[in-house]
């Protein structure tokens, strides 16, 4: 008898007249489970990207297929998790595909108590006049001792721990041309 029979009913069986004695491989498979696929098989197209969680940074592979992601895995390729993700970053699917996730802007006036939706053009101006108001409200040409400093002390970032050396760059260079100092990262482990 072939050690891939799946034919015999039971799988001890399969482990008695075949090859497999110890019902380790063939043997104890179902003809059920020769016929499943891994869902990661069917992807269109494979993206890489960081578990947006905690500070670790661990590489995942985004499984893509008809433009909806079918799964995330860890990154093999990636030297901080090496393939393995934690419960959360296993999880990390639920986050982009799951029906409460928000997909528009929303928005809570002042002393408001209703959320309204508003257009993406609309919130980033919005977002635009306020940088501005108050770069112009807290800017600083002269210190108290008369030395030009050229800054505001009203604008301050706190970068997240999974932006990598390339989006750190980019936003020290945009607050810096702000005239902002307080520019921090949190990645310091």
């Amino acid at each position: 008898m072939a050690e891939k029979d799946t034919s015999l009913p039971w799988p001890v069986l399969r482990q008695f007249l075949g090859k497999d004695l110890l019902g380790r491989g063939k043997a104890a498979r179902s003809r059920r489970t020769e016929e499943i696929e891994p869902r990661t098989s069917t992807a269109d197209r494979v993206a890489r990207s960081v578990c947006p969680y905690c500070a670790v940074g661990c590489g995942q592979k985004i499984f893509v297929k008809d433009d909806k992601v079918v799964q995330i895995e860890g990154d093999p390729d990636s030297p901080v998790n090496r393939g393995r993700l934690c419960p959360k970053g296993s999880a990390s699917k639920n986050l982009v595909t799951s029906e409460l996730r928000e997909t528009r802007v929303r928005y809570r006036r002042p002393y408001g108590t209703e959320w309204e939706d508003l257009d993406l053009d609309t919130a980033m101006e919005m977002v635009v006049d306020r940088v501005l108001k108050t770069r112009r409200e807290t800017w600083q040409e002269f210190d108290d001792k008369g030395h030009r400093v050229r800054r505001t002390m009203g604008i301050a970032s706190l970068g997240g721990a999974t932006l990598d050396n390339e989006e750190n760059y980019l936003i020290k260079k945009l607050f810096t041309a702000m005239g902002a100092v307080q520019i921090e990262n949190q990645a310091r482990i």
